[in-house]
Parts: C-alpha cells; structure tokens; sequence
C-alpha cells in the first residue's frame, strides 16, 4: 500500500540530498520530498580540523530541520528498500512512497567492522577516527597528550569520501608536536594504500617533501588490517601483492574506515552488483543506466570521481538539468567532467587545494596561485570560506 506519491523524491538529506532539493524549488518544482531520518546535519570536512585541535566540534552541527528546504515534504525516516521497477521507496516502517523521478544520494556507509579489532578499540587507549562526529575530539585529546612514542595515520584500501582526510590529520599532528618540541620524540608512520600520497604526479611530489619535512615514514601500497588493542600494534600488510605482513607499534593510532555503499543499495537493482554495491549511474549525465527516471549524486554513486563535497557541487545542477529533461521527455544534455578538490591541510596555517577532472587534469578555480603546492591563503579559505559557502550557498542551491 503507498503511503504517498512525490513528482520528485529524493534519498537522502546530506550535502546532496539538500542541494539537489533547494535547486529544485528554486526552479519551481513544487512536488519535492526528501527522505532522511537525522535530526542533525553535520559539515563533516571540519572534523579534521576538530581532531587537529584547530575547530570545535559543534561549530560542524546545524538542526537538519534548519538546512531542509523551504517547500519541500520532509520525510523523517529511512530508506530500506527501492522497487525501481515499481518506481517505490519502502522505508524502515513500511511507509512506501511513489515517484516519477528518483534522486538516490545517502550517502557512503563506514564499515568499522571490516578492519579486525578496530571497532571495539575506537576512542580508547589512543584509537580514534575523525570520520565520526564524537571522536574527532578524541582524536584531539589523543594527540595532544603525547610527547614521545609512536604515532601510525592510516588509510584503507577501496574508495572512501574525502581521501585526503588521512593523511590530513597526520600533518596536523606532526605540526602540532613540532610547535610542542616533541616531534624528533615520535616515530610518526603514514599508511597507504596507493603507490603514492596523491595520484596526480606533482602533487604527490609536493606532498611527500611535506611527510619527509615532518621525518613521517610512509608505507605506500599497504594497509592496516588488523588492530591488536591489547598489545599496541598494527598489522601492515601490502596491498594486491604477496608480501609480508610487518606489525607496528602504536601509542596514538587515527584510522579511516573501509567504506561502501548502504547496505540496501547493494541489495537493490540499482547496485553495480560488485563489494562496494554504488548506485550504476552514467559518468556524465548521472542517470541510472539501466532505470532512466532515477538519478544519483555525492559518495553513494558509481562515478570514479573523488568522494568530496567539492564533487557534490558540480553534480547538483547537472543532476537537476537531467531530472528536468527526462520528466520533460527531452534528451539529456548536462554533463559532469569529474570535478573534484581535496583541500589538503599541511600544517596549522597551509593548505594544499588539489583540484582536477575525471583525467586527472589539475583545474584550479584560482590560478594565481601555484595548485600543486600548499598556500597559507588557503588555510582561511579551509577554516572559514568553505564552511560558510556550504551553510549559505550550497545547502540553499546558490552555489
């Protein structure tokens, strides 16, 4: 039985979800709902400058009702299952709803349970992760509490949002102890799972003088697979190759989770089907391949781009100018080109803004300044300008 029917309904009311929706009104839909269960919205890129101790956690949370567009139906629940060829989303409670069009954006699921012992460690005996909201702060106490050991910063194989996020917090840290006189006191280790820091040649360059000023010893190509809390250690193990697994102390550890599609999209039809279940849209136009009435943006579709809220902003009105041709039975003539930026912070003052295309071609919204190396302008810009882009532009179909 349908609980109601909605001309566009839309999954999710992240960074997506809330500007795919704001867009939508303002070019006059009035028919839009939006599905999400949270009370609360967070602006997530600022945990880690929270587990840098450079912000304050609450600064990143709003009441999700404060950011929902003005005209749209709010649905507060959560998605469970998608009927696309019945054009129905069930909800957890059995409150089904129709649609003409889909837009399908919840988000990216943290798998904590897919790293052995990582879960039951988290935000003690110096184990955090700034991709949770309640430990980013720990991940600051952690930090800051040290004066000598080992400290290992480590980033999973598989995509996750915000790639840079691991290695951020490692020069965050290094930075903080060098300002504390006690960085030549700790063994700092840098894990990843790519042959470099950064998949753009010169940036890597740029980024790996950054880990070698620091003294961090990086571990290209492997991953932690396991966390024995008891002990202090971590398994290191390479990553696609047959090489062996070396154990590394540790007395703080900041870890980002395997990450994948919910759980219910990759039970859905709309899954690609393979581990990590994103929804299979077009690379360009960001429509379903297989169901031309649903549609999907931000870290739960398949797009090869990078998982950023930068991302986001270039896919929302792509998303719209499609949603609008198929509803008005026309062809589909908005593209994405793969926009994506990593604003990487160095240190406590600079940043590194790394922005490129789906050919990895490095396009720079300010290029007076050098793209591949870390600026202090850019610094404000991460701390201020971008957060208050996101509440005032982004979230209400501005920017």
């Amino acid at each position: 039985m349908t609980t109601g029917k909605h001309r566009i309904l839309v999954v999710g009311g992240g960074t997506a979800g809330i500007s795919v929706a704001a867009r939508l009104l303002r070019r006059g839909h009035s028919d839009v709902a939006v599905i999400e269960p949270s009370a609360t919205h967070y602006y997530q890129p600022l945990w880690t400058l929270v587990g840098g101790g450079r912000a304050k956690a609450a600064t990143s949370a709003r009441p999700e009702a404060s950011v929902m567009p003005k005209g749209a139906t709010w649905i507060r629940n959560a998605a469970a299952t998608v009927d696309p060829d019945n054009n129905t989303v069930t909800c957890v409670d059995g409150a089904t709803y129709e649609y003409d069009a889909l837009v399908v954006c919840p988000g990216i699921q943290l798998d904590w349970n897919r790293t052995e012992g990582l879960q039951e460690a988290l935000g003690k005996d110096g184990v955090s992760s700034n991709y949770r909201f309640d430990l980013a702060p720990r991940t600051w106490d952690f930090i800051r509490n040290v004066r000598s050991g080992t400290a290992v910063f480590a980033m999973p194989s598989g995509p996750i949002k915000c790639a840079g996020a691991p290695q951020k917090i490692a020069y965050l840290a290094a930075d903080h102890w060098r300002s504390q006189g006690v960085l030549k006191d700790i063994d700092v280790h840098l894990v990843v799972p790519t042959p470099r820091l950064f998949g753009i040649p010169a940036i890597a360059d740029s980024l790996e003088s950054v880990a070698a000023d620091y003294g961090i010893t990086v571990h290209a190509g492997a991953e932690v697979t396991s966390i024995d809390a008891a002990a202090h250690k971590v398994a290191v193990t390479p990553v696609g190759t047959a090489g062996s697994t070396t154990m590394l102390p540790y007395d703080v550890l900041h870890t980002a989770p395997r990450q994948s599609a919910p759980d219910w999209i990759k039970d859905s039809p709309l899954s690609t089907g393979d581990a990590n279940g994103y929804v299979e849209i077009d690379k360009h136009t960001l429509q379903h391949v297989r169901y031309p009435n649903v549609f999907s943006l931000g870290d739960a579709g398949s797009t090869p781009n990078s998982k950023t809220g930068a991302a986001i902003r270039k896919q929302a009105p792509v998303v719209v100018a499609n949603v609008e041709a198929h509803l008005a039975g026309q062809p589909l003539t908005a593209s994405y080109n793969g926009y994506g930026s990593c604003p990487i912070v160095t240190s406590g003052h600079s940043m590194l803004l790394a922005e490129f295309d789906y050919d990895l071609n490095i396009t720079p919204s300010m290029p007076v300044l050098n793209p591949v190396t870390p600026h202090r302008s850019y610094w404000y810009l991460k701390k201020y300008g971008l957060p208050f882009m996101y509440w005032n532009l982004m979230l209400k179909g501005l920017a």
